[in-house]
């Protein structure tokens, strides 16, 4: 890979089909896959994510809000698009742009309804989620024969499929409450399936589903964070490559003696002679103060070097006392070498916040 001049944030996309592929062997066959392409693809680049995985015939994506929907369609993305989180005010145009909504309570259903109806559909897909104990978004159990009642009464819509999110997946101490999760969807699927008169596609699994609960696999599964290069494990993490590297450089170096600070409010105190680098990316591009004061590091040449003081704007300085660098050496923030769930851990946060984290002024190069 070639050595950075500048903060860019690199794309593998060799990286991303060895995730799918991988994921997609622990599948049946006929079971389809949902690549969730949310928050510019998880902090890399949504329509370039998009555009790859449609060439390798993914059965259908996820994106949160209806903009995110736009986005790709514009982008020439053709493959169906759930949308999880809709707003009722951009109804209209998830209609005009052939999204899908995710319908998940009595108000929004309704709400959708009228506008399918005023825009003159007939059976506009829709994907009906219920909550089996996240308890975030989702319909109860005991609102089917409410949901069917409404689905009776209208043309406008029909129910493409059912689903529902797990909460605990990823930790098997949680293994009885994932079952009991597990049993109620099923549970509340059939009886759905049975009052409305035909059988939905049903989809539960995330990516930690998809490694730890095989037999809720069901007909579609949806993978986001494995996509990327995470499987929720150090076991899992050996088998999946991190899509996302982000680079910088040494701006300047400096020597410094014992006593001398670093950065604003002299958070930094040298305890002796030390050398300093500093490098062109601050909190602005995603590096939260709270990486700072020796907690996150990144690597120089090879070797770990902390952040000291606090993160600027801009830039982070950190200690290369021990390390034989210059100025306008490449510097790894996170990516094969270092990913970014280590790089996460250092001030008690996890892989998602720090990848998605990444400003958009960062420059994305896609590696082919």
């Amino acid at each position: 890979m070639p050595k950075a001049k500048e903060t860019v944030l690199e794309i593998d996309l060799k990286a991303l089909k060895h995730n799918f592929e991988y994921l997609k062997s622990k599948l049946k066959s006929n079971t389809k896959i949902l690549a969730v392409v949310k928050a510019f693809a998880y902090g890399s680049d949504a329509n370039v994510i998009a555009k790859y995985l449609q060439d390798l015939e993914v059965d259908y994506f996820a994106v949160a809000y209806v903009n995110e929907g736009v986005a790709l369609r514009d982008a020439g993305i053709t493959t169906p698009i759930l949308v999880l989180h809709p707003q009722a005010v951009n109804f209209k145009t998830l209609i005009a742009r052939c999204l899908e909504p995710s319908l998940y309570n009595a108000k929004v259903l309704n709400e959708f309804i009228a506008i399918a109806s005023e825009e003159h559909q007939t059976n506009y897909p829709v994907h009906i989620k219920f909550n089996t104990g996240l308890n975030r978004l989702g319909f109860w159990e005991n609102d089917v024969d409410y949901i069917v009642s409404k689905l009776e009464n209208t043309s406008s819509i029909k129910v493409k499929s059912l689903f529902s999110h797990l909460a605990a997946s990823e930790d098997l101490n949680e293994k009885e409450f994932t079952e009991t999760q597990i049993k109620s969807f099923k549970s509340i699927a059939k009886d759905f399936s049975k009052t409305i008169g035909y059988q939905p596609m049903l989809h539960l699994t995330n990516t930690s589903g998809i490694i730890n609960y095989p037999e809720a696999h069901l007909d579609m599964v949806r993978t986001g964070i494995g996509l990327y290069g995470f499987g929720n494990s150090e076991k899992e993490n050996k088998h999946l490559k991190p899509v996302a590297t982000l680079k910088s450089i040494i701006s300047q170096i400096h020597k410094i003696e014992k006593g001398e600070s670093v950065g604003y409010n002299r958070s930094y105190i040298s305890s002796g002679f030390e050398k300093t680098a500093t490098i062109p990316i601050g909190h602005a591009d995603g590096i939260g103060r709270h990486y700072g004061h020796e907690k996150g590091f990144v690597i120089i040449n090879g070797k770990k070097a902390p952040i000291i003081g606090n993160v600027c704007m801009d830039m982070i300085m950190v200690n290369i006392s021990h390390i034989e660098c210059q100025e306008g050496d490449e510097v790894i923030i996170f990516g094969k070498q270092s990913d970014a769930s280590k790089f996460a851990q250092t001030a008690n946060t996890i892989s998602y916040e720090i990848i998605t984290a990444i400003s958009q002024r960062v420059k994305r190069i896609i590696l082919k």
